[in-house]
């Protein structure tokens, strides 16, 4: 059979690529990002609850009502928007399948999607499959600014979409309330819409807020919001997230999302819906994440890697320029053949694979694997 691919130069994702060697060479492992220690009992129980009280069949399309009531109540209160929990809030498998789906309802052949780069490696082949075309705008510096003018002169009448993403994954890097309101005067008077990517929504550090698109009215009225439980909660593997948006997007989005997916997971939805009734679950996260990346960074302070503490996720970006002149690619691998440490390089999130000698860390881990981390990194 002759088969024509619709992703012809998509391969094997970087993630797969190290986790493997990572497997082979028994390396400590801080390159995906996922915790590596146990979620709340508390969280557990509920879901142990939910499935003895029978949520065990299809969930409504849409989502439980109870959880889309009480993230609408969670969104107005943190951001002053409120959305109307039948009509704008969507339940998903996963953040990812929300961005996904975003995508596949809007973007046809011949549109243009706005995307930063670095960016998470989900955006662009699920523009390349309903053939859309990727316009990059590279963020710029060693701390990762966005040069808003390069960001307008890449915005042209056949611009259907802009991607954004903050906290921003692989930079740990966050927007300011000044960056939303250049994006809100950029889009403003377009018929752009905005897919904005906030998973990381609840980990910013240093006293910093989170600047959701929802606080902006002119970015709301154009927004699709995705965000994950799963990153919230250390429970990735639940795959649950949802998304809101204004209701004619959301009329539109839930057009696809019947016929992908139908329904996210039923009994962790119940769970998350009665868990979120305390906001001390989300609240103190940000803290909860700011002492494991003080405790990283401390332990690694004696090192040659050079670092600009992360303002959000839970990746800290290091720079080994006083090392090596290798690749990126080149030097992770050495790192992990050598060293039996694992970690990302950047140039696979970047715009050609563009390297300028930083590497990504996961340090959402037990203090202990962290330990293991900064002993190896303190003698490189």
């Amino acid at each position: 059979m002759e088969i024509h691919s619709k992703l012809p130069n998509v391969g094997t994702t970087i993630f797969t690529v190290i986790g493997k060697l990572a497997n082979e060479y028994d390396a400590v492992n801080l390159s995906q990002g996922f915790p590596n220690f146990d979620t709340d009992p508390k969280l557990l129980q509920l879901v142990t609850d939910a499935l003895k009280e029978g949520y065990n069949q299809y969930a409504p399309m849409q989502g439980s009502f109870s959880l889309r009531k009480i993230i609408s109540e969670k969104i107005a209160t943190l951001y002053g928007n409120t959305y109307h929990p039948e009509s704008e809030i969507t339940i998903t498998a996963g953040a990812t399948q929300a961005i996904f789906t975003a995508i596949s309802t809007f973007i046809r052949p011949g549109d243009e999607v706005v995307v930063i780069k670095p960016s998470f490696d989900c955006y662009e082949p699920a523009i390349e499959l309903f053939g859309g075309k990727t316009v990059p705008v590279e963020l710029e510096g060693l701390d990762y600014s966005i040069n808003w003018n390069k960001f307008k002169s890449a915005i042209t009448p056949n611009t259907k979409m802009v991607i954004t993403n903050t906290p921003h994954n692989p930079t740990g890097t966050i927007w300011s309330e000044n960056d939303m309101v250049q994006l809100q005067e950029i889009l403003k008077g377009t018929n752009i819409i905005l897919l904005s990517d906030e998973v990381y929504e609840h980990i910013i550090f240093d006293g910093k807020k989170h600047e959701s698109a929802a606080k902006y009215p002119e970015l709301a009225s154009r927004s699709i919001i995705c965000s994950s439980f799963g990153k919230t909660f250390h429970v990735t593997g639940w795959k649950v997230g949802y998304c809101v948006a204004p209701n004619a997007l959301m009329g539109e989005f839930r057009k696809v999302h019947q016929f992908n997916v139908f329904s996210a997971n039923h009994p962790t939805q119940e769970a998350l819906a009665n868990y979120l009734k305390n906001p001390e679950h989300y609240l103190n996260l940000a803290q909860f994440y700011q002492e494991k990346r003080d405790y990283f960074l401390d332990a690694i302070r004696s090192s040659r890697f050079k670092m600009i503490p992360s303002s959000g996720t839970y990746f800290q970006v290091l720079d080994y320029s006083n090392i090596s002149n290798e690749s990126d690619t080149e030097f992770v691998e050495r790192l992990i053949k050598e060293y039996k440490l694992a970690s990302i390089p950047m140039s696979a999130f970047s715009l050609d694979g563009f390297t300028n000698r930083q590497i990504r860390f996961c340090f959402a881990k037990t203090n202990e694997v962290l330990d293991q981390a900064a002993e190896i990194l303190n003698r490189i």
